[in-house]
């Protein structure tokens, strides 16, 4: 049965809600607790850690909540993890009724939380993918939650190539400079994708000549993503410890890609030394007559196997036409300022080899563009 335009209205404002906070590797949820027409409680998941939004909601709600109807935007979990399960706290408070967004693919959840509310004598009604108001909602919700739905139904993170460039495609001039191409709400924004992020990915060109922090540095993030450096011949050291602020792990966790083929005896001694700093060395052994280069493909696979859900990778060029050209790309973020930079020495934001037929390139899909300040941000997912 469809939902009334009032149940409709009250998960718009929830779907809004969900939009807040930083919860990586959580899910975005939002939630509202109506009871005769009012609203009593609402709430959102602001970090991982933190109580989820269906628990903000109720605490609001208080008395009112019994007898009320919950709109969540995702299903409410069921399981301890660092906190208690919602379904429990949703039935203590006698709620009446649940109308859930879409169910949890995480296989803790599943339906095993909406089960739960049932079995509890709460009527729980999903949104419909059949019926079209229900439906567009339920495609917001996707795009609100793409890189936690991606990794609970792919077990592989999410990745977005993200740069920022002249109109004519340079990131930097002929010289190397590039501070700063783009102007401070672009900047900002770039900080907030970060801030979605579980990982930050760059290679060591890019770390010796900006010397990025790569954190994200916004009102209301609480843990910092993971700063991911690749360094074929560990050309980062511990001497550079002073001026280097990937190396300074009290910011934010690092860590380091490196080859080794077995016959440099330096590598692991540099290693050891960085892992003095707290900065976490990963080797990737490739066969000495190949060429010393970190395989994108076994980063990405040594990174879900630590549970990373995403990466946000920044640059250079080289590095983005790596995981291009493997294939591993699902969205771009391209920032675009109304410069004109030219040289054909300059750098651009996707180097490598590049298609040799047009018809063979990468199609960027679903585009939206949004104007931040004199910038623009050009925003799709990738499709090979």
């Amino acid at each position: 049965m469809a939902l009334s335009e009032q149940d409709l209205r009250w998960m718009r404002r929830a779907v809004q809600l969900s939009k807040r906070g930083f919860p990586v590797p959580n899910p975005h949820v939002g939630a509202v607790i109506v009871k005769e027409g009012a609203l009593v409680g609402e709430g959102f998941h602001p970090y991982a850690g933190a109580p989820h939004a269906e628990i903000f909601a109720l605490q609001q709600a208080g008395e009112h909540a019994r007898d009320a109807t919950l709109y969540v935007t995702l299903e409410p979990c069921c399981h301890y993890g660092r906190t208690p399960p919602c379904t429990q706290a949703i039935l203590q408070h006698g709620v009446r009724r649940v109308v859930v967004g879409m169910l949890d693919p995480n296989p803790q959840v599943a339906g095993k939380g909406v089960a739960e509310l049932q079995q509890g004598g709460v009527q729980v009604e999903l949104l419909s993918p059949d019926i079209s108001a229900e439906a567009k909602l339920i495609e917001r919700l996707e795009a609100v939650n793409r890189i936690y739905l991606y990794w609970r139904r792919h077990k592989r993170p999410f990745i977005t190539l993200k740069a920022a460039m002249s109109l004519d495609g340079k990131i930097a001039t002929h010289t190397g400079d590039s501070k700063w191409i783009t102007g401070e709400r672009a900047r900002r924004y770039a900080h907030r994708l970060r801030a979605e992020h579980d990982a930050v990915l760059v290679g060591i060109e890019t770390v010796l000549k900006d010397r990025p922090h790569l954190t994200a540095r916004l009102r209301g993030v609480t843990r910092q993503p993971l700063r991911v450096v690749l360094d074929s011949n560990l050309r980062l050291s511990y001497h550079m410890r002073g001026f280097q602020p990937v190396l300074n792990t009290k910011e934010a966790d690092t860590l380091i890609f490196y080859v080794d083929n077995y016959t440099d005896r330096k590598m692991p001694k540099k290693a050891d030394l960085l892992r003095s700093l707290g900065v976490q060395s990963v080797p990737i052994y490739v066969d000495p007559n190949e060429p010393p280069r970190v395989p994108v493909e076994a980063v990405v696979e040594n990174l879900a196997y630590r549970g990373v859900s995403s990466i946000l990778v920044e640059g250079g060029g080289q590095v983005a036409a790596s995981f291009l050209e493997a294939k591993l790309v699902n969205r771009i973020a391209y920032f675009y300022a109304p410069k004109l930079i030219g040289g054909a020495e300059a750098r651009t934001a996707l180097e490598g080899l590049g298609v040799a037929q047009v018809a063979d390139a990468p199609r960027v899909q679903n585009v939206s563009i949004r104007k931040l300040g004199e910038d623009w941000v050009v925003e799709g997912d990738v499709a090979y």
